[in-house]
């Protein structure tokens, strides 16, 4: 798959001015990327960064489309939910309690500015989530 291809991948379902909108670069350079035309590391990355996106994956297709979210702190999160709930997590909860806080993330790490949250991604990286 060439970068044109991933580029496109990656807008989606969002307009090209959109895109380029959010990514802070003009329509013009993404639509000349998309006709084939490749990117300094420094604009690929701008865009990676921009669009939430894997610039291993953006430069090379190898890895995944999306970062990975956060690194969840289970000490901390399970502390609060103490605190909160006042009931300690079982062993057992603690692999669901740590999908739920990365489908979270991976949702307010890749909201669109229209509001479209990317259910079909989400349950992609959940899928890779450790059991």
């Amino acid at each position: 798959m060439s970068f044109a291809e991933r580029l496109k991948e990656l807008i989606g379902q969002e307009s090209v001015s959109g895109f380029a909108r959010r990514v802070d670069l003009s329509e013009a350079l993404i639509r000349k990327y998309l006709k084939g035309s490749e990117p300094s590391l420094a604009k690929a990355n701008q865009i990676a960064m921009k669009a939430n996106c894997s610039l291993e994956w953006l430069a090379t297709g190898c890895g995944y489309l999306y970062k990975q979210a956060e690194v969840v702190d289970m000490p901390a999160y399970q502390l609060a939910h103490e605190t909160v709930l006042g009931t300690t997590l079982a062993p057992e909860e603690i692999l669901t309690h740590r999908k739920l806080i990365t489908a979270y993330q991976y949702l307010r790490a890749t909201k669109k500015n229209d509001g479209h949250l990317d259910a079909h991604g989400m349950k992609r990286l959940l899928a890779n989530v450790d059991n």
